[in-house]
């Protein structure tokens, strides 16, 4: 199977993209990647075929302060962009990121079957539950439906404006107004992040999470026996600022080491107790008792997947969702606002009390529970009808 992957630059997106194209290419397939610039090089040392991806820079008539015209209207220029090299490439399918919709326009103008890439859970909105980004629970009994059916209705009206914009986007390429969606959608996120809803879409598969690690350098954690905090600020726009500086200055005196996961640059001057830089995640987190992080979903993940508790300092976006998902299954302690003290106190919660790290472990267990993602394209590419001329 020819496969294009398609991704902004955030790494939250451009990582899980990568992994999957690496999943692709460990099956036999022969996947393309287009994604941020900075990354190509990266996927390209990886052994996987990649190019920048077009039209991400904002136009002059853009306006990025609305988040749909920012989705929609730049779908459309990106896909646009993308058609060519998707013809030059002669793929047979696209998996297109949530965030970077012109995949799955350029790949229905071309008339091939697409697939949507979720880096996280399923934000669709339910019946069943509150709206994205309240990080509520679902309502029990008369009350809580009642709140909940309020707040849905409350955020009605942005859903409707969104799908709107949407449309104005699809004609202005010549596509139909509605959207018929994705072949198939990949959840790529653990159950334990999940949240039971009566209307599960039939297309929506939940396939674990897309991990990459930018890196093959190892980080150091300080020397010592004492427990080990892992910190990892956000590498969201949205994250939350200062959390490293604040947990260094809370957790001095504490007897922990720290141990800093930094995608770019890092304090110049450290403790002794503490280090910082680029290194693999996933080899600190075999050694970590706690992680401070924003809450993203690929951090959050990730440190789950080892059996690992939480501490989250959410910033915007979906980071006060996820966080409260986390505390909700027992795994994560949420400080907000965030001070060195706060913090500090957190960190501490979690090492002196035995079930954050139990309901980790059980969040691991559980997320062997999962469908393959490469089996899935694969199912949609079969039963799809094939273009004229292929």
């Amino acid at each position: 199977m020819r496969v294009a992957v398609v991704a902004g630059p955030d790494p939250g997106h451009a990582f899980p993209a990568i992994a999957l194209s690496l999943l692709f290419r460990s099956a036999g397939d022969d996947p393309v990647l287009f994604t941020g610039s900075r990354w190509v090089p990266d996927a390209c040392a990886a052994g996987i075929q990649a190019f920048p991806l077009g039209g991400l820079a904002p136009r002059p008539e853009d306006d990025d302060l609305d988040a749909g015209q920012r989705l929609h209207s730049r779908a459309a220029f990106i896909s646009t962009e993308l058609l060519p090299d998707l013809e030059r490439q002669n793929v047979d399918l696209v998996v297109s990121d949530i965030l970077t919709a012109g995949g799955g326009m350029a790949a229905e103008r071309l008339g091939i079957p697409w697939v949507e890439l979720s880096p996280h859970p399923l934000y669709a909105p339910s019946k069943g539950l509150p709206p994205l980004g309240s990080g509520l629970a679902p309502g029990i009994g008369f009350r809580g439906r009642l709140r909940d059916t309020v707040m849905r209705a409350l955020t009605a009206r942005s859903i409707a404006q969104g799908r709107s914009q949407r449309s104005l986007a699809r004609t202005s390429i010549g596509l139909p107004a509605r959207d018929p969606g994705p072949a198939a959608r990949l959840i790529a996120t653990i159950p334990a992040l999940e949240v039971e809803r009566p209307d599960w879409p039939e297309d929506a598969h939940v396939v674990g999470p897309l991990l990459w690690e930018p890196t093959e350098a190892l980080l150091d954690a300080p020397d010592g026996e004492s427990p080990l905090v892992m910190v990892a600020p956000s590498t969201a726009f949205t994250g939350a600022e200062g959390m490293l500086e604040m947990a260094l200055k809370g957790l001095a005196g504490n007897g922990v080491r720290v141990v800093a996961s930094v995608l770019d640059g890092g304090p110049e001057v450290l403790p002794d107790w503490a280090n910082a830089g680029l290194g693999r995640q996933d080899e600190l987190l075999r050694h970590a008792d706690v992680v401070v992080c924003g809450g993203g979903h690929g951090m959050l993940a990730k440190a789950l997947i080892h059996g690992v508790p939480v501490v989250t300092v959410p910033g915007g976006g979906d980071q006060w969702e996820l966080a409260n998902r986390a505390a909700r299954q027992g795994s994560a302690v949420i400080v907000r606002p965030p001070t060195p003290v706060s913090i500090a106190d957190a960190v501490a919660d979690v090492l002196s009390d035995p079930r954050f790290a139990r309901a980790a472990a059980t969040a691991a267990a559980g997320a062997r529970r999962v469908e393959d993602p490469v089996s899935v394209c694969h199912e949609v590419l079969a039963r799809s009808t094939p273009r004229a001329g292929r």
